[in-house]
């Protein structure tokens, strides 16, 4: 299936994605958060809020990456080194900044089912750094001169959720205890930061290198 891309680059993609989940930021202080205040169910229908949001993306940037390949192959590559450089600024920021996971337990009344996957979708679809990480970073993993670069994009964007599900979901099932975890030894939530920057900086010369050719 030409779809598909080779073992190596998805066993890149899988590592990028481990990195990326493991990593705290807004959607998962959003999971782990209402799972905290309202129950393991919130939780999940926040975190299925985010797939849906994340499978939106990867139609976008799919669709809107085969037009500009078609429309100026030259600009491919380029994005791909602006991406390096995003990719390398978000290490640095790991490092200087540290993670932002910062859930609070608060009590209140519950909101449905419907709300909570809503508030994840929105999360998702309304922070600008998502939108601009699906545009630097699923074009790491295909060249603009692969005809099949559009289909291969889709095929990593929706990878991407059955990847990151069994490493975010037990998150939000034992949330207390990972909540509790990450405030009580900031040299987990160090380790984190310092894993997801060397990933990335890694990621990013590659691109580099491969673009000086």
């Amino acid at each position: 299936m030409t779809f598909i891309p080779d073992f190596a680059t998805i066993l890149q993609f899988a590592l990028a994605t481990f990195v990326i989940s493991i990593t705290p930021g807004p959607d998962m202080t959003l999971f782990v958060g209402r799972a905290l205040s309202q129950g393991r169910a919130a939780g999940f229908a926040c975190m299925f809020g985010a797939m849906t949001g994340i499978m939106i993306h990867t139609a976008l940037v799919a669709l809107g990456l085969s037009a500009l390949i078609v429309a100026s192959p030259e600009a491919f590559p380029a994005l791909k080194v602006f991406g390096a450089g995003y990719l390398i600024w978000l290490a640095i920021q790991a490092i200087r900044k540290g993670s932002a996971f910062s859930p609070e337990k608060k009590g209140g009344a519950g909101r449905s089912l419907l709300k909570n996957w809503a508030t994840g979708l929105g999360i998702n679809l309304l922070n600008p750094k998502i939108i601009l990480f699906f545009m630097t970073f699923l074009p790491q993993f295909v060249s603009a001169s692969d005809p099949h670069a559009p289909g291969k994009l889709f095929f990593l964007g929706l990878l991407f959720i059955p990847l990151a599900l069994p490493i975010v979901a037990p998150m939000v099932i034992a949330a207390d205890s990972f909540s509790k975890l990450l405030k009580k030894s900031p040299r987990v939530t160090r380790v984190v930061d310092y894993l997801f920057a060397g990933v990335f900086s890694a990621f990013a010369l590659k691109i580099l290198t491969a673009q000086a050719r």
